[in-house]
C-alpha cells in the first residue's frame, strides 16, 4: 500500500470480509452439529443467538458505510488527491474496527454511546474529505472555466 488511504480502504475491505467469514463459519459450525439447518438461517439472524444478530448487524453497517467511507477514498485514489484523505483515513479504519468491536460486545448505554461516537467520527472524518474534495475539485474547474 503506497499510500494511508489506499492502506484504510483495504483494511475496511477486508474488516467486512472478516466479519462475513466469522458468521459464516459459526453458522457452518451450526450446520455441522445439527443446531441449525443450512436453510434455516435469514439474513440478520433474528433467529440465532444476540451476538449473532449483532454480528450480522455489523457486518451490515460496514456494508452499508462501504459506498460513503471507502466511495471518498476510492475517489481521492483516483484522482491521485489522497492528501485529502490521508491524514484522517487510519482514524476512520479504527474508528469502524471500534464501531464493530463495541456492538459485538455489549448492548449497554455505555457501549451504545461509544459506538456512535465511534460512527459520528467517521461521518465529521467523511464530511470533511466531501467538502475538501469537492471544493478543490470546484476551484480547480473555476480556474480553467
Amino acid at each position: 500500500m503506497n499510500t494511508p488511504t489506499a492502506l484504510a480502504l483495504t483494511g475496511f475491505i477486508a474488516w467486512t470480509l472478516a466479519l462475513l467469514v466469522l458468521m459464516e463459519a459459526i453458522r457452518s459450525k451450526m450446520v455441522l452439529t445439527r443446531e441449525q439447518p443450512a436453510n434455516g438461517f435469514v439474513p440478520d439472524n433474528a433467529n440465532l443467538s444476540p451476538f449473532m444478530q449483532r454480528l450480522a448487524r455489523a457486518h451490515a453497517n460496514c456494508l452499508e458505510g462501504l459506498p460513503v467511507f471507502g466511495g471518498l477514498m476510492l475517489v481521492a485514489l483516483v484522482t491521485q488527491r489522497t492528501a485529502v484523505t490521508d491524514p484522517l483515513a487510519l482514524t476512520l479504519l479504527g474508528a469502524r474496527i471500534v464501531q464493530s468491536c463495541t456492538h459485538l460486545a455489549t448492548v449497554s448505554p455505555t457501549g451504545a454511546t461509544l459506538r456512535f461516537t465511534a460512527f459520528a467520527v467517521q461521518m465529521v472524518i467523511s464530511i470533511l474529505w466531501s467538502y475538501r474534495l469537492l471544493a478543490e475539485r470546484g476551484a480547480a474547474l473555476a480556474a480553467h472555466g
